[in-house]
C-alpha cells in the first residue's frame, strides 16, 4: 500500500497537504520538547469521518520527509475517537512499516511492538489534541486484517 507523509518523524513542525492546490502547508510548531515520534501521514484515495484521508504512522529507524511517498505493509492500528467542536468523530490511526524497513521487517501485527511504542503513540495523540482544544480517545487495537477491512470501506 503507498502512503503519503506529511510530517516526519522527529519534525516539531506539522505539515498538512493541501488537496486542492497540491502543496504542504506549514500548519503550526510544536510546543519545546514535543515532536512527532515516527512519520505521519495518510493513505491516499480514502476518507475518514473527519472528512480527511485516513491517518497513517510509519513506524521505522529513518525519518523521510513531506511528500514522500512509501511502500508500506499496515500492521494493524489504534482505534480511536477524536472529540472537538461539538462533535466526535471515529479517527483511527493506522500503523504501517516501510517495504524498505530493515529493522522492523519482522513485525507483522501492532502486538509485536513494544509496549512502550504503542503508548507512546497514544499519548502523542492525546496530547497533541489537547493543543487543538479536542480530545482523543484510544478504543484499543486493530488488527492488520481489521485495518485493512477499514481502509477498503473508507476508499472515495
Amino acid at each position: 500500500m503507498k502512503v503519503v507523509i506529511e510530517t516526519p518523524k522527529g519534525s516539531v513542525q506539522k505539515y498538512d497537504y493541501d488537496h486542492k492546490d497540491h502543496l504542504f502547508d506549514l500548519r503550526k510548531v510544536l510546543p519545546s520538547g514535543m515532536m512527532f515520534p515516527y512519520d505521519f501521514g495518510f493513505i491516499p484515495g480514502t476518507q475518514g469521518e473527519d472528512g480527511d484521508p485516513l491517518d497513517v504512522i510509519v513506524i521505522s529507524e529513518f525519518n523521510s520527509f513531506p511528500g514522500c511517498r512509501m511502500s508500506c505493509r499496515i500492521i494493524g492500528g489504534m482505534k480511536a475517537k477524536q472529540s472537538g467542536d461539538g462533535k466526535t468523530v471515529r479517527n483511527d490511526r493506522f500503523m504501517a512499516i516501510p517495504h524498505c524497513s530493515g529493522i522492523f521487517q519482522n513485525i507483522k501485527t501492532v502486538d509485536d511492538l513494544p509496549n512502550d511504542i504503542f503508548k507512546q503513540l497514544e499519548e502523542f495523540f492525546v496530547d497533541y489534541n489537547k493543543l487543538e482544544g479536542r480530545t482523543f480517545k484510544c478504543l484499543g487495537k486493530l488488527s492488520p486484517k481489521s485495518a485493512e477491512k477499514i481502509i477498503e470501506k473508507q476508499k472515495k
